[in-house]
């Protein structure tokens, strides 16, 4: 089997199928920062919850728990990469866009870790943009 080139990209794809799909939960290889990508994913109200599971194998499991709304359909309407490992897309804290005119969110990657765009405006950080939500 072909390695993963953009781990990312996967889980993205992954959480979009299964929404789109009406699965109620998505299991993936788990990393630092898939892990933290669903920390903010769920703070921001997208998800429902998140665990690793098989911690104890050497390949962790991240299970992500998917929130619909009372007619079934998927909280998260859109999820797209923006950074790509052939063409990283840096930004500064000026620079960094508005996701549906605020009403989604920016995923960034900081020297004071992984946050969202609001937060990095807040604390007039710029990083990678790795995704956007809405």
């Amino acid at each position: 089997m072909k390695p993963i080139t953009d781990p990312i990209a996967d889980m993205l794809t992954r959480v979009r199928n299964a929404a789109s799909a009406g699965h109620d939960t998505v299991a993936m290889p788990t990393s630092k920062l898939k892990v933290d990508l669903a920390r903010l994913l769920k703070d921001e109200g997208y998800i429902g919850k998140f665990e690793i599971t098989d911690t104890e194998l050497p390949t962790a499991t991240l299970r992500i728990t998917l929130k619909y709304s009372t007619r079934r359909t998927p909280v998260i309407r859109g999820i797209q990469r923006a950074s790509k490992p052939g063409r990283r897309l840096y930004v500064g804290s000026r620079e960094i866009p508005k996701v549906q005119g605020g009403l989604g969110i920016a995923i960034l990657t900081t020297s004071r870790g992984v946050m969202t765009d609001r937060q990095a405006r807040g604390e007039h950080v710029g990083g990678e943009l790795l995704c956007y939500v809405w």
